[in-house]
């Protein structure tokens, strides 16, 4: 008994809370450990399955500035896996160039593009047409309108008066053969036929891409006809007449579109939209873009580095010039600039600072005036984005009055007698250091001569330089200077 009694003894109930309170915790994480992963699958899931749509907001012109914009958003859509991408478009055209570049952006994109003319009033004319028939979505919201796009070029450059074109010799109606309609705008001149006949080949082609109307798209282009959002559907110009964004985003959804292979269906009811608002790049390239502002910065920088190198130390020509230089730069390249100008015009404006430092006679300078022009005139390889005439004249002659200085300057400080050398001794007064007859010292400018006078002179005596030899002056007495 007293054995049992001894070995039950050990045993008590706390041991066993002792245990319970061990193991839980194990058993707690055990169960967090095993769990968890399923839980994180589900969310990722979810995830996975909730449509992404990423918004770009194109408002204004259609410039370098955009292109770039447009890309950095198509780039930053691949990298969330957005499933759509939505154009919120308000554009009254833009530029050949940087259309072409979007629309093959868009053509190439992986993922669909809706392009959406919004909000109310807003439009989509010139080069926004031919963005929105190249879209696998094309929608309006009402009252917005879309149209006009004749091409700019064939009316010469904005501002400069379109030539007239010869009216188009219409048949009399009775005169016509069945089905035949009035002639169709040509172009007067062979160039803007050939501009004329390539804008319609182009919007014809996105047209039958997507299945829309190329017949009225080719009135756009060569009639410059417009369209309400309401009459643009019912004609299978565009796919969607929208209110709102969420409109838009639940009428397309599951529509199948085609894309550069195969086809493709829209994911976009209850999508997580993701906004991808223009940045301080896009504003400031918006700005410094424009061809003529490029080109001054360029001119700006240029000149204020070489005043520097030219002037070391003068700190505020060497920081505005790098600045202006590098915003030119960061310009350029979104800009289709032709290399060849370009170099003519550093060429010619580093002849210009030379005429300068160089014994020239004017002939650096007049060749770097004319490399400078010339490389002006070319330096744009877009017919809408050459630099302003005027502004090419005025830097040019900026630049000629810099050179016609340095040349009246020059010539001044020819005639200028000089003010160093032994030339800057003639005429100077000395003093004699000690009585001497013939020959002895003379202190002139702090210095000690030797010197060589025909008469006597004395001590402290002042005496005025006539000729230097050697390191012996020439020197005769002030007063009798003076009385002859």
């Amino acid at each position: 008994m007293s054995f049992v009694a001894s070995h039950s003894a050990p045993v008590r109930p706390w041991r066993f809370a002792s245990f319970g309170n061990g193991i839980l915790p194990l058993l707690l994480i055990f169960f967090i450990s095993v769990c968890a992963p399923e839980q994180g699958e589900e969310s990722g899931a979810e995830k996975q399955n909730t449509p992404r749509v990423l918004v770009l907001e194109v408002k204004g012109a259609i410039t370098p500035a955009t292109t770039d914009y447009i890309l950095r958003g198509f780039k930053e859509a691949q990298e969330i896996d957005a499933n759509l991408i939505v154009l919120k478009m308000d554009t009254p055209g833009g530029l050949s160039s940087s259309m072409r570049d979007i629309i093959r952006e868009i053509l190439n994109s992986p993922i669909p593009v809706a392009t959406f003319v919004s909000p109310p009033g807003a439009r989509a004319a010139s080069a926004g047409t031919y963005m929105l028939y190249a879209s696998h979505i094309a929608a309006m919201a009402p009252s917005t309108n879309l149209g006009s796009a004749t091409p700019v070029k064939m009316g010469g450059m904005p501002g400069s008066p379109e030539p007239e074109e010869k009216p188009a010799q219409d048949k009399p109606e009775e005169d016509r053969s069945p089905g035949e309609g009035p002639k169709k705008r040509e172009g007067s001149t062979a160039m803007e036929r050939k501009v004329l006949e390539d804008a319609v080949a182009y919007i014809r082609g996105l047209a039958d891409r997507h299945g829309r109307n190329a017949d009225w798209a080719e009135k756009a282009v060569r009639d410059a006809v417009n369209i309400t959002a309401k009459d643009a559907l019912a004609l299978n110009v565009i796919d969607v007449v929208a209110v709102n964004r969420e409109d838009l985003l639940g009428k397309i959804d599951g529509r199948e579109v085609q894309m550069s292979e195969g086809t493709s269906s829209i994911r976009s009811l209850d999508a997580r939209i993701v906004e991808f608002p223009p940045d301080w790049r896009h504003q400031l390239l918006s700005v410094i873009a424009d061809p003529n502002v490029a080109y001054f910065l360029m001119v700006i920088g240029f000149y204020g580095i070489l005043f520097e190198l030219s002037n070391p130390g003068a700190i505020y020509p060497g920081v505005i010039g790098a600045i202006c230089l590098l915003l030119a730069l960061f310009a350029f390249q979104v800009l289709p600039i032709n290399y060849a100008g370009l170099g003519l015009m550093v060429l010619g404006l580093g002849l210009i600072l030379a005429e300068a430092f160089v014994p020239g006679f004017g002939v650096l300078g007049v060749g770097g005036i004319a490399a400078f022009v010339a490389g002006s005139v070319i330096l744009m390889d877009e017919e809408n984005l050459t630099v302003s005439l005027p502004l090419i004249g005025g830097v040019a002659l900026v630049a000629a009055g810099f050179l016609v200085w340095v040349l009246t300057h020059i010539v001044r400080m020819r005639k200028q007698k000089s003010i160093s050398g032994r030339e800057d001794l003639i005429d100077r007064v000395a003093e004699a250091t000690a009585d001497f007859n013939g020959r002895g010292r003379v202190r002139l400018g702090g210095e000690i001569w030797w010197a060589h006078s025909e008469v006597p002179l004395v001590q402290g005596q002042k005496v005025l330089v006539k000729a230097a030899q050697g390191l012996e002056l020439t020197v005769a007495p002030v007063d009798s200077e003076s009385s002859s």
